[in-house]
Order: C-alpha cells, then structure tokens, then sequence
C-alpha cells in the first residue's frame, strides 16, 4: 500500500473535477452508522481492481477511481503545484485516514 496524504489546502470540488478527467469515478457516501463497514468495502474493492481511492476532509465519501492511464502523484503535483512540504507519502493503510479525520490533511489517496 501506497498513499499520497496532501496537507496543502484544494477546494475539494476542483481536486474531484481534476482527477475525473483522466479517471472513471465511484462513490461510497456514508454517515456514522455506516462509516465502518462502507470503509472496509471501499477497502476490499480497491484492493481487487488496482485502481486508487480518494478521502477527503469534511466529505462523507470514499471514492474509487479506475484509471490504467493516469499517474496520480504525477498529476495532482502539477495541477496543483504541490511541493516536497505538501504532501507525505506513507506505507500505513490507517494513516491517511486518521490525518483527514484529524484535520492534519485534507486530502488522502489510497493506492494499493
């Protein structure tokens, strides 16, 4: 597992828009009754079809891309010019959700 957590600040409708245009796109819209279990099953599915996963601040979705063509990091770097200070790159499949719902990121893409 792989994970981009960006800290740097994007309108999150501007982040989706970006990723759309090179991605196919999902969503898994949950509350707290059902956060846990949509978690494991946005988890499951992204596992088996090697595509990525985005999770954002204060949006109560998990989304799920599939895009063979598209270099994530590459993209998101570019587009919204984010430096070495904007973003970590982390192995823990709990981290990027534990920063987003911390408030210490504002966005997480899950790569498997």
């Amino acid at each position: 597992m792989l994970n981009l957590i960006i800290r740097k600040w994007i309108e999150p409708y501007k982040l989706l828009e970006t990723i759309k245009e090179y991605a196919t796109m999902q969503d898994f819209t949950f509350d707290g009754s059902n956060k846990v279990i949509l978690k494991s099953h946005f988890l499951k599915q992204l596992k088996e079809s090697k595509s990525f996963g985005l999770y954002m601040k204060n949006v109560n979705k998990f989304y799920l891309f599939d895009a063979t063509n598209c270099n994530i990091k590459e993209l998101l770097t570019k587009s919204f010019e984010l430096g070495e200070n904007d973003y970590v790159i982390s192995e823990d499949e709990n981290q990027p959700f534990d920063e987003v719902d911390s408030g210490k990121a504002e966005a997480s893409v899950i790569m498997y």
